[in-house]
Parts: C-alpha cells; structure tokens; sequence
C-alpha cells in the first residue's frame, strides 16, 4: 500500500514541469538544477506507482494520471500559499493578558474587548478577574502584561490611578449591623476589604464575626442585601437592597484606597491601546480624570 502522504516539495517540481513542458525551465522556476527535478518527479511516481509525465515529445505533458493530480496540487499549493500569509500577517503580534477586578470583569468591558478585538484580530487576549492581591501577585511574576488593581494609595505607581471611595453597607430589608458579634460579609483571607474591615472594628473595640465568604463580588452583593452582615465595599456597588451605614460612626474610616493601572515595561502598540480604553472605561465609572499616561 501506496503512502498517501504527498510531499510539498515534489509536488512543487511536478507542477512547475507540467505547467512549463520543460524540465529546464522547471528547475529555474523553482531554483533547482534540472536533475533535481527530474528526481523528485521520479519519486513522486514511484510513490503514486504510476507515470505522471509523457516525456517522448519536443515538450513535457501530463499523462491522464497527471492531469488529474495536477488539479489537487495546485489547490494543495495555494493551501500552503494561504497559510503562510495568514500566519506572517498574525506573526509578532502576540498576546495580551489582562488582569481586572472582578467589579469590571462583566458590562461594560466586554464591550471595550470587543472593540479591541475588532481593532487588533491577531492579538490573543487572555482576561483574569480575581482578587487584587492575586492579580498583583501574577503582574509581578510577569504572568500579566497590564493589571487593573485595588491597592492602598501610593502602594505601588502605575501609568494611571482613580480614588475608590469605600463605605460600609447593610442590608436595608434585614439589617445585620446592631447584632453582637456583629456578622461581616468579606472576601476570603487576604482580601483588601476583609483586612480593612477587620482592621477597623478591632480599633472600634467591636466584636466581630466572619458570617459569610465568597469570592465572588455578586455572592457578596447578595449577601449584604439579604442580611447575612455588613461589609466594606466602593461606595459607587452600593444598590438599592444596600444601606449606608455612614451614620454608624462607630465603624470608623478606613484608608482610601485607589484603582490602579499597571503594565510590563516597553508595552507593545497593542498594549498602549488596549491601555488607553481601560483607562477611558475606569474614567467613565469611576468618574474622575486620571493622570496621563506616562
């Protein structure tokens, strides 16, 4: 049984021979000498078990068994040619991985990547929501080439910064805040807001305990409004289910914190654009004006 791989190469000589008539011309078209050619349209045949050529007159001619591979080895050529192209065209563009909050993981930046997508269809963008200090984490391993992160002011300088108000939120409906120990809502161990929370009722001398945990902003959103407990959140989350406790003067302020923007060093064209609508987006919901770009 025959190998029904067919080699690009060979099948390079073959239509060259066939489309010229002529060996010699064959062999300048595809920069080879002409016996090379005549080799490698022997193997060819011998591979299909079969002759492909009809070399008895002034020209070279495909037999009937040549003719018909002609057709598929020109689609197999320009196969070959597409992808080639497709693959130089995409080449050095790279990737980009993002890392966001999970507060801005969903609308509207979908919308944002999309735009990006559309801009820049060879680029690979691999996006990671999470807690901040895991993304930091990763941005310092060099696992992220730009992270968006909630940090305590000046913690770390970024190519831009937007204030994030914190305030710290009950439930309206169930209220948890007067219970003793009273319940907190909080993202797990490690967490900025868990830290400050905790941080802040200790100094209040207020017993405390952790109620409910998640990772998740949304399970912790809901867990608030049902009256699971308080928590500390931005103030811009807080939805008609929350309270304000700012008459609660007990609770104490807690540090500012800011949203941050972060990138790798010499960022790649693509990079410094996909910057430049985060940085609109993070104006837009944030909404204050950020440092320029650096």
């Amino acid at each position: 049984m025959h190998d029904a791989r067919l080699d690009p190469a060979l099948l390079q000589s073959f239509v060259a021979v066939a489309e010229s008539g002529s060996f010699t011309r064959a062999a300048q078209r595809v920069h080879l000498t002409q016996s090379t050619v005549s080799q490698q349209v022997r193997r060819l045949e011998e591979q299909l078990g079969c002759e492909l050529l009809d070399r008895g007159g002034r020209y070279v001619t495909t037999t009937p068994e040549g003719e018909r591979l002609l057709g598929y080895a020109r689609r197999l050529q320009q196969l070959m040619a597409e992808a080639v192209e497709q693959v130089r065209q995409t080449s050095g563009q790279g990737e980009i991985r993002l890392g966001v909050p999970e507060d801005f993981a969903a609308q509207p930046l979908t919308a944002v990547l999309a735009g990006f997508a559309d801009t820049w269809p060879g680029i690979r963008l691999e996006v990671t929501s999470g807690l901040s200090h895991d993304l930091w984490q990763r941005f310092q391993d060099g696992e992220l080439d730009l992270a968006l992160v909630k940090q305590r002011v000046g913690h770390a300088a970024g190519v831009a910064c937007w204030p994030e108000p914190l305030a710290w939120i009950d439930s309206r409906t169930r209220p948890a805040v007067a219970r003793d120990p009273v319940p907190l809502v909080a993202f797990p161990s490690g967490g900025l807001y868990r830290g400050e929370m905790t941080h802040a009722l200790d100094a209040s001398g207020r017993r405390w305990r952790i109620g409910f945990v998640s990772a998740s902003l949304a399970s912790i959103s809901a867990a608030v409004a049902d009256g699971l407990g308080i928590s500390l959140l931005p103030r811009r989350l807080a939805s008609a289910p929350h309270r304000l406790l700012d008459d609660q003067p007990w609770l104490g302020t807690v540090p500012a914190i800011e949203l941050t923007l972060h990138a790798q060093p010499e960022p790649s064209a693509a990079a410094r654009d996909m910057m430049e609508r985060l940085v609109a987006l993070c104006d837009q919901a944030m909404g204050v004006n950020p440092a320029p770009l650096s």
